[in-house]
């Protein structure tokens, strides 16, 4: 018997209108998700309503759902793609944006790979690479570092570190933020950076009120800071 598939399926970044749906989310994956009747997901009420934004038709009651979050014990997840062994297509949907990237989903999909499962990713939005995208800074040499520390003497620290990279390495650094702590993450940034370092604030990409500015940190300390309380954010710099 042959293995299914397990296919990446992006998700919404946020609330959007219907045109900006078609934009970010191709005919191909609708086509692809109402095949699939497993699904490995971080919270399932998530992605039912996920999944009936996709398609109404979708009956929720027929689909399998295996949760992969913070309470999932590791050595259960190798048994969440049986369906997949046992020849059945399965999905990875991530809370938002593409599944593997930040995302827990990564270690579903390495014992994939070591099972000798075919592991498919679909196009859709990822907030870290169109942030890195639209800020204007080096896109041939960039990382992504996740979180900083929360702790602001380590957190201090840690902006310093990236901003020496960044200068020596001539590298984009990127890295995100608990949303309810955005605020205070931009005023750790413009405290500790050099006022000639850019800084990017990339909030809500590809949501009706995107908002995506690069300026040097000289002139955020000179303008009102961005609205980005309690609304996802990605942070780049370039030194």
């Amino acid at each position: 018997m042959s293995k299914g598939k397990i296919y990446l399926i992006p998700n919404f970044l946020g609330e959007i209108n219907e045109s900006e749906s078609e934009r970010n989310f191709p005919l191909e994956n609708i086509r692809i998700i109402q095949s699939i009747k497993h699904y490995i997901v971080e919270d399932i009420r998530t992605v039912r309503r996920f999944l009936k934004r996709v398609d109404k038709t979708i009956n929720i009651d027929e689909l399998t759902f295996y949760e992969l979050n913070k309470r999932t014990r590791p050595e259960d997840i190798p048994t969440y793609i049986k369906a997949a062994e046992q020849g059945h297509d399965m999905g990875i949907v991530s809370e938002a944006g593409c599944p593997g990237v930040a995302d827990p989903g990564a270690d579903v999909v390495a014992i994939a790979h070591q099972k000798g499962i075919q592991v498919v990713p679909l196009v859709g939005p990822s907030s870290i690479l169109m942030a890195m995208m639209a800020s204007g800074m080096n896109g041939q040499n960039f990382a992504f570092v996740g979180y900083l520390p929360v702790e602001k003497s380590g957190n201090i620290k840690a902006i310093k570190h990236l901003e020496e990279r960044s200068q020596r390495e001539g590298q984009t650094q990127i890295f995100i933020e608990t949303p309810f702590r955005n605020v205070k993450m931009f005023q750790d940034l413009v405290f500790a950076l050099k006022p000639q370092t850019r800084l990017c604030v990339a909030c809500n990409v590809t949501c009706l009120d995107e908002y995506i500015v690069t300026k040097t940190v000289s002139q955020w300390r000179n303008v009102a800071a961005p609205n980005i309380d309690k609304r996802p954010t990605i942070f780049l710099i370039q030194a």
